[in-house]
């Protein structure tokens, strides 16, 4: 079960070296030696339950973490002007410090053969910080805090709807697609690294790709449906692992994939928000 996934090929079980057998499907509740089954919870092997149960833990201290750091910054629209200075400095140091190290985080994450626990929650809590610094600046901008929830509310009605279409229209994850939609996620990267760096020395104006105008709006449409796939292929990811009975500790590289694709897919869903409602 070979994985193009940066997040899963580091994974010995995920690409087929860790000694893991993949079983015929209707087998799996089956077990002739009398030990437990490999959809069930407790046999030390990674199942459906236990993506659930490390991907609820890993979502739920992201949003505890954005959700303090909310309310650290304070009222960026403030009317004493020293305070809302001070609350922007504190917003964009938060937005920036959560950022990079959250970027190098899921390098180690995303590269590490032997998944660690430890480094998928800190990756969890500090993305946490930059999420509820970018939401802070971002409703402030518009102008409505309720954009975030609409935002949240999107990203979950698009992993269920996505879920929905994988589980009932029997999506098969070819080859061909896979290569494709890596691909295009790491020729994504390759350019907006180039847009932010072109951004920054002032050869690309209002944020060039990612300005909040036309241009930006159909950027992030476009990598809305780009999200969408990989989360289609997360899934495929996660069903072969299970089929094929590796181990629990997967669960958390699992859950950390997971987490990576739904923070990307809030962002733009967020941005999207923010364009239709800017002026």
């Amino acid at each position: 079960m070979k994985s193009s996934n940066p997040v899963f090929a580091r994974s010995a079980e995920f690409n087929g070296r860790g000694g893991a057998i993949a079983n015929d499907p209707s087998q799996w509740q089956v077990d002739l030696n009398g030990s437990p089954t490999h959809t069930e919870r407790g046999s030390g092997r990674m199942t459906m339950d236990t993506v659930v149960e490390k991907t609820a833990i890993t979502l739920g201290l992201l949003v505890l973490s954005a959700a303090v750091t909310w309310f650290l910054i304070g009222d960026l629209n403030d009317g004493d002007i020293t305070k809302a200075n001070a609350a922007q400095g504190t917003a964009y140091t938060f937005a920036m410090g959560g950022a990079l190290i959250g970027f190098v985080l899921a390098m180690v994450n995303s590269f590490k053969k032997v998944v660690s626990p430890a480094l998928v929650i800190a990756y969890a809590l500090v993305e946490g910080v930059f999420i509820g610094a970018f939401s802070k600046v971002i409703a402030s901008y518009v102008g409505e805090p309720s954009i975030v929830f609409q935002a949240v509310l999107g990203t979950v009605l698009a992993f269920a709807g996505t879920l929905a279409a994988y589980r009932f229209f029997d999506i098969q994850v070819t080859p061909k697609f896979r290569r494709v939609v890596m691909i295009a996620g790491f020729t994504v990267v390759g350019v907006l690294v180039l847009n932010w760096i072109l951004s920054l020395t002032g050869v690309f104006e209002s944020g060039g790709l990612r300005g909040f105008n036309t241009l930006g709006l159909l950027v992030s449409c476009a990598l809305v449906v780009l999200a969408i796939f990989f989360l289609i292929l997360d899934f495929d990811y996660i069903e072969k692992g299970v089929a094929a009975g590796i181990p629990e500790r997967e669960s958390w590289r699992a859950a950390f994939g997971l987490t990576v694709t739904l923070v990307w897919l809030y962002i733009e869903i967020l941005r999207i928000l923010a364009i239709l409602r800017g002026d």
